[in-house]
């Protein structure tokens, strides 16, 4: 995956977007369709997409599916981006984060008011997700679920060979790490992208400085913390970690990362839990054939990452109606389970029950809301949730220069993201 470097909206892109949406509905639609542009493209993801395809077919509308491959989304946000410009958007597409906000502020976004109120998502969801999923106090969006990305897993066989346990520190990693070195396998499995590079880093700098220090840093984008001893140290300890990974690992897709774990070659993988999709199609179950822990360092925080659907405009009736069905269908208790149980992730509802999931799901769902009350939940910077886009490619670039550099030096490392943060605002 290329480096996530995606330019903010400007006053040309929202000129055409004036023209954008009355050009809207002079597009051509099916009746009852809807064309959904997601990257669920892997192979726990795909069959998790499949799930909310099959109830929109059930209830007799048409599913167009429109995937584009790439984990971090990047490449699909350029599709996406490319398609409005040219006044053809999908009826729906996947949009997280600050990204929402600036295709609401386009005037793009459907209304998802009327379906909100009648099925009573402000009391279904936690303000926290609530938040991200409104524009100007209207829902635009719809969410999937919630993602905790400050995972660990790992292959208990490889860890019993080695003779170590699952480590709960930073200082435990390495310590363990070189007994599985030893007895013959990579500690840790990783892709060599900029985007499951800054995933490792934002669960390291959590362990480093907690949750306040994260949120000042990589939400807030405060120069005195990406400037300071802390973010130095943070940094220092990331670049550790790769040598902790095998030299095989640039260009690897993440989820090639969790067959390695699956099969026994290497011990570990920090990861969202989208990887325990992976481990679930393989036909694993979770505290028997792999373990899951919360990133070492990382047991009082919870990073999250909130897949959505949001809604274009459309002036069709059969093709509004048919993303009100959309937008319905994916909080009810039905695809809410059934995806979730696929994707790895939990419940963007947390009044379900929860026996059907696995140790590792109900323990993400606990602490999330244990977090929520603890005031220690923060946004996933890696993954579209903290900053906008530009944003967060600037800090890729200097997060993965840094990782595969052999002279940059940590205390650069961090002038340099002061410097790109500046920039970018």
């Amino acid at each position: 995956m290329p480096s996530f470097k995606t330019t903010r909206f400007d006053k040309t892109t929202l000129a055409l977007a004036t023209g954008l949406v009355a050009a809207i509905g002079m597009t051509s639609a099916q009746a009852g369709e809807v064309e959904v542009l997601h990257w669920w493209t892997s192979g726990g993801e795909a069959r998790a997409a499949n799930v909310l395809k099959e109830l929109m077919e059930a209830e007799g509308h048409d599913w167009q599916d429109f995937a584009v491959a790439g984990g971090g989304g990047e490449t699909a946000m350029t599709v996406l981006k490319s398609r409005a410009m040219s006044g053809n958007p999908p009826s729906a597409a996947q949009i997280k984060g600050p990204e929402i906000q600036e295709w609401g502020e386009l005037g793009l976004l459907g209304d998802l008011d009327t379906v909100a109120e009648a099925e009573d998502w402000n009391g279904l969801l936690p303000e926290t997700v609530a938040e991200i999923m409104r524009h100007d106090g209207q829902y635009v969006a719809v969410p999937v679920n919630v993602h905790r990305v400050n995972w660990l897993w790992a292959n208990p066989e490889v860890l019993d060979a080695a003779g170590v346990a699952m480590p709960t520190t930073l200082d435990e990693l390495f310590e363990v790490a070189e007994a599985i070195r030893e007895a013959g396998y990579v500690p840790l499995a990783h892709g060599g992208q900029a985007w499951q590079d800054a995933t490792v880093f934002e669960s390291v700098l959590l362990a480093s400085g907690g949750s306040e220090f994260y949120r000042r840093a990589l939400v807030d984008l405060d120069p005195e913390a990406l400037g300071s001893p802390t973010m130095i140290e943070a940094l220092t300890t990331f670049k550790r970690l790769r040598e902790l990974m095998d030299d095989d690992m640039p260009g690897r897709d993440w989820n090639i990362a969790t067959s390695m774990v699956i099969g026994g070659d290497a011990a570990m993988q920090l990861m969202g839990d989208w990887a325990k999709g992976e481990f679930t199609a393989a036909g694993l179950t979770a505290g028997e054939d792999y373990l899951c822990a919360a990133a070492p360092g990382t047991g009082d925080a919870f990073t999250f990452n909130i897949d959505s659907l949001a809604m274009f405009r459309v002036t069709e009736e059969a093709e509004r109606e048919a993303q009100q069905a959309l937008a319905r269908l994916v909080l009810e208790p039905t695809f809410q389970e059934a995806f979730n149980l696929a994707k790895g992730s939990i419940p963007a509802r947390p009044d379900l029950d929860m026996s059907d999931f696995d140790s590792c799901a109900r323990q993400s769902l606990a602490d999330f809301q244990h977090t929520a009350e603890a005031g220690g939940l923060v946004p996933s910077m890696a993954h579209g949730m903290a900053v906008r886009a530009d944003v967060q490619g600037a800090i890729f670039d200097v997060v993965t220069n840094y990782f595969n550099s052999r002279d940059m030096a940590a205390e650069e490392a961090a002038r340099r993201m002061v410097t790109a943060a500046q920039a970018a605002i």
